[in-house]
């Protein structure tokens, strides 16, 4: 929709950049936003948070001249009205046509397109392993990476492909050299950095236990088995294999204080067990996964730290601004780390989400078995993550 040529109208339009409404929303200020895109897009993925009250109205009600009035019924007229679309065109259009009939109202600078390129590096404070430690934030799709940085090495966990030209750039501003970019598992919610990272001259490393789904450049990667460690300055990184989510999953425990889950354990939910085999395979694998967490995750100490590589909405950050929590925390408030194996599995089979948007493109894209550009890739990864087995936090059932 952005695409067609919108009149300008006359009103002096003002506009919020996607920085300044993530800042807004994060300092608890009472948002309201009119989204203009399609209904399908708008229930597939939009802008939320607890303080956020959202109204989709598609962008061809405000063409008309004489506006219907049980459209503008919809609006209220008590406060400021933020405009979204997907990438800027028909937000600042509906923005204007309000502006002149007296709403206070802006629009969302680039759209959707715009906060998707939101990426917020956050310092995870309770880190106490060697050197420091930092969590990447993608709010647009809950997609979360680990930045390690000790002496004059870093690694990225999870790094994210848009985002190659960002990891540089941290390294050089802390004034490291970035030595490895990691993977724990072949995503299906976006597509990895790894290789755009690698072909930079970072060493580029992936689980080895992921290869035999069928990855096509695994002699140009560093494969991690269970067990093997990578040295960041003077942290450790070591090698947990935790299959379930997929049979490749793969955690890494940074320095004996954090445990970069990828998507096995999240500090809001569990894994979901169905986007390798599907339906049919998913009970085996949340089986995978219930073994995994029992016998790999949960005998860590309990102040070890919880980092997952997504997070939803149901989840609540800790004091620092990190989607981190320590592991006692979360079995104490999370039932489906205590329950046996039949009712684990019953649990996450009963109500999960739908599956990432795009996932069937992206997963062989992670695998190299096809191409995307540059743009074609952003696209793909638009939406949420889904990874998790439910919608609703899990902590505190």
């Amino acid at each position: 929709m952005d695409d067609m040529d919108f009149p300008t109208p006359d009103a002096e339009i003002e506009s919020v950049s996607p920085d300044e409404l993530r800042d807004r929303i994060d300092a608890g200020e009472a948002i309201t936003l009119l989204d203009t895109r399609m209904e399908s897009e708008y229930a597939e993925w939009k802008i939320d948070g607890r303080n956020v009250d959202s109204i989709n109205i598609p962008y061809f009600e405000f063409l008309d001249d004489e506006i219907d009035d049980d459209v503008l019924a919809r609006l209220p007229d008590d406060r400021e009205l933020t405009v979204v679309c997907a990438k800027g065109g028909s937000s600042e259009y509906v923005a204007g046509t309000l502006t002149e009939r007296g709403y206070d109202v802006d629009h969302l600078e680039n759209g959707m397109n715009g906060w998707a390129r939101i990426y917020d590096r956050v310092e995870v404070e309770r880190y106490d392993g060697s050197g420091t430690l930092y969590q990447y934030q993608r709010p647009a799709t809950g997609c979360l990476g680990y930045l390690v940085v000790d002496g004059d090495d870093a690694a990225v966990i999870d790094p994210l492909r848009a985002f190659t030209d960002q990891y540089l750039e941290d390294a050089d501003e802390l004034g490291v050299d970035l030595q490895y970019a990691i993977d724990t598992h072949i995503h299906a919610d976006h597509i990895s950095g790894v290789r755009a990272l690698d072909a930079v001259g970072v060493d580029g490393v992936i689980p080895e236990a992921s290869v035999d789904r069928g990855v096509t450049y695994a002699d140009e990667m560093t494969l991690a088995a269970d067990g093997d460690e990578f040295q960041v300055g003077s942290a450790t990184i070591e090698t947990v294999s935790t299959p379930g989510h997929t049979s490749g999953m793969t955690a890494y425990l940074l320095d004996g204080s954090l445990l970069a889950t990828g998507d096995g354990l999240f500090v809001e939910s569990v894994a979901r067990p169905d986007l390798e085999e599907g339906d049919d395979g998913a009970p085996e694998a949340a089986a995978q996964l219930y073994e995994s967490l029992q016998e790999r995750v949960l005998p860590l100490p309990d102040d070890t730290l919880i980092g997952g590589a997504h997070v939803s909405d149901a989840a609540e950050p800790a004091e620092d601004g990190t989607y981190t929590a320590p592991l006692g925390q979360l079995e104490a408030e999370m039932d489906a780390l205590t329950m046996d194996e039949d009712a684990f599995v019953e649990l996450i089979l009963s109500d999960m989400p739908p599956r990432p948007a795009n996932y069937e493109d992206i997963i062989p894209t992670n695998l190299g078995q096809q191409t995307a550009d540059d743009a074609d890739a952003f696209e793909l990864e638009l939406g949420p993550n889904n990874c998790a087995a439910s919608q609703e936090s899990l902590a505190g059932d």
